[in-house]
Order: C-alpha cells, then sequence, then structure tokens
C-alpha cells in the first residue's frame, strides 16, 4: 500500500521520515491525532528487518496512542516514533540528530522513552529540545506507573468478571518481564497470587529463578500455560488465530501495545469466553503520569491516584460491553472516540 493510501485508511495527521547519514539515524514519525492536544508517545528504538515494518508498527502505535489519551480523559492526541537500528550501538550524536527531528515538528509531537530507550536517553534528547518529558528532571521512567495501571485493572477485571474481591490465590501468567512486568510482578506477589513467568533475556531469568515463589516456562509455552490471567507483557500481536485457541486462562489483562493481531482477535477471545481488557486502557498508566508532568509541577500521588483510576474504566468498558453486546475491544474504542471524534 502506499504511504498517502496508508495514512488515509489510518487517519493519520502527519507522518515524517529523517535519515542522517553522518550519524546513522533511520527514524519515523507518525501522528495520529492532534484534536485533543500534542501527539504524546515514546520512542521506540529497534532494529526492524525493514521499513516498511517499521512504518507499520509506529502507525499502528501512535493510533493506539490516540485512543489511550482519550480514554484516559487526557488532553494529548497520540503520536509514535520509532528508530530503526540496535539500541545498544546508540550514541548522544545520534540522540541529537533525533532531538533536532523532534524539534523540527514544532511541538506537534511530544516524545518520551519506550521498547530500546531509556530516561537517561530522554535526558540527552531533552539537552537539544524541549519536546520531551520522562526525564530524571521529571516524571521519571514511566513503567513503575504502567505497572500500577496495569495492576489495577486486574483488580478491577477480579472483582467484576471474575467474582472474587482480590487477586490473592490467582494465578498469574506473564509473558514478558522488562521493565514493566518486574514492576508488576511486585504488584501480584504481594497480593498473594502465584505467578509464572516467560521471557527471552537469559539475565532476567537467571534473576527470577532465584526466587522459589516464582516458576519459569518456555516463552512458546507462556500463553498456554493453566492459569487465571494471562498477561501479555512482550511486544505487539501475541494474541492471535493460532494462540487464542490455545490459551487456558479467564482473563487477559497485559501491558504489551496492539496485543490483538487482528480485529476478528477481539470475537476470538469473546467466543470462548475469554475477558478482554483492552491494552491501551489497561497500559494508559506511563502517560497518565507524564500527563501529570506536562502540566507544570509533578505531584507522585497525584498521578499515581490518576492511574488508579483506570479500574474505573475498564469498569465501564466491561459494563458497556455487556450492555451493548459488543466485544470490550470495540466498547473499549467507543469510549476513546466518544473524545476523538466528537
Amino acid at each position: 500500500m502506499e504511504l498517502l493510501d496508508l495514512r488515509s485508511a489510518n487517519d493519520h495527521e502527519e507522518v515524517a521520515f529523517r535519515q542522517d547519514r553522518a550519524t546513522g539515524l533511520r527514524s519515523i514519525v507518525a501522528i495520529h491525532s492532534t484534536k485533543l492536544g500534542p501527539a504524546l508517545g515514546g520512542t521506540r528504538f529497534l532494529p526492524y528487518p525493514s521499513e516498511d515494518e517499521a512504518l507499520a508498527d509506529v502507525m499502528r502505535l501512535a493510533r493506539a496512542m490516540s485512543y489511550k489519551s482519550a480514554a484516559a480523559g487526557l488532553d494529548f492526541g497520540g503520536g509514535k516514533a520509532v528508530i530503526i537500528g540496535d539500541p545498544h550501538l546508540k550514541t548522544e550524536a545520534l540522540l541529537r540528530s533525533y532531538a533536532g527531528f523532534i524539534d523540527s515538528l514544532g511541538g506537534r509531537y511530544i516524545t518520551t522513552e519506550d521498547v530500546g530507550t531509556t530516561e537517561e536517553d530522554m535526558n540527552v534528547i531533552g539537552k537539544y529540545t524541549t519536546h520531551v518529558t520522562g526525564t530524571s528532571q521529571g516524571s521519571h521512567d514511566p513503567s513503575e506507573a504502567t505497572a500500577w495501571g496495569v495492576y489495577n485493572a486486574m483488580r478491577a477485571v477480579t472483582e467484576q468478571r471474575l467474582g472474587q474481591p482480590t487477586m490473592a490465590g490467582l494465578h498469574v501468567a506473564v509473558q514478558g518481564v522488562g521493565k514493566v512486568g518486574t514492576a508488576l510482578l511486585r504488584y501480584l506477589r504481594a497480593e498473594g497470587c502465584g505467578l509464572t513467568v516467560a521471557d527471552t533475556s537469559d539475565e532476567v531469568l537467571r534473576h527470577l529463578s532465584r526466587r522459589a515463589d516464582v516458576t519459569i516456562v518456555p516463552t512458546e509455552e507462556i500463553h498456554s500455560f493453566p492459569c487465571d490471567v494471562f498477561s501479555p507483557c512482550a511486544l505487539s500481536g501475541t494474541l492471535n488465530e493460532k494462540t487464542i485457541p490455545q490459551l487456558r486462562c479467564r482473563a487477559v489483562i497485559g501491558c504489551a501495545n496492539n496485543q490483538l493481531a487482528t480485529p476478528e482477535a477481539a470475537e476470538m477471545l469473546a467466543s470462548r469466553e475469554i475477558v478482554y481488557a483492552p491494552d491501551f486502557i489497561v497500559n494508559a498508566g506511563g502517560v497518565i503520569n507524564i500527563a501529570h508532568e506536562m502540566g507544570g509541577s509533578y505531584d507522585h500521588d497525584a498521578a499515581f491516584d490518576h492511574v488508579a483510576r483506570i479500574a474505573d474504566t475498564i469498569t465501564r468498558v466491561l459494563a458497556m460491553s455487556k450492555a451493548e453486546d459488543i466485544t470490550t475491544e470495540r466498547a473499549a474504542e467507543k469510549i476513546a472516540e466518544e473524545r476523538i471524534y466528537a
């Protein structure tokens, strides 16, 4: 599909490209919507197999950010950026060039960290543009806030659909134990949950293997492990026509973006009576936290109180899904679209 057709099909306002041979920068910024405010979203630094795959990913992610901010009641639009390459080889010169790219967009896009970028990277970018957040001078790494939101979403689903007042005794299978997954495990452990995990990092697995309260399984088996809640916290598209029939859980609640490989995946989950908590509702904690920083002064307690209200949004999604006999994904989209397209 041609770029203009792809952009039109996904309702994006702007897609910008930047290449800098001197530093090795190859980057794409997608701005889905600025109707509610400047587009806010992270920078993902990954060795994409092709520019086409990077483009498809950044556009999907930008749209999800619009829906995420809108459903959370934030006055921000949605955008996303990708840098194509090995994040282990990043240099200050490359980040400076990237900051210039962000700055050239005139504030229509505000970036923060994502997969492959760090708080320290945002500090470097912040030397050269003001259109950055999540630095060590502000709200810091948003991973903890994201995990807090996922945990509160789990509590809401547990009460509303699993018929238990607390999560104590439930078993949660976590796919991907990065920064968000690690923080999520702390909350679940404190709640008294049984825990099974899978990750591709040998270092992460060595650390977790020292804990008696965590079971480790291969990455190809985590989605089919018997549990109450399956929590996808890795990359996109893990819920598809192959994996959904293999699920052995009662609910799916995780922090990964774009968990549904296709629109039909939501119907597949519903047909199996598996409660799906839409990802852009569940993982909004990071952007909510950052939005509090953008207000001028950052109050951690106020930000995390706001993040905890993700439970209220999930409750609304579940109620609308039942009342209108639609999937939870469609209910969540309708809540966001009430603001984006009003």
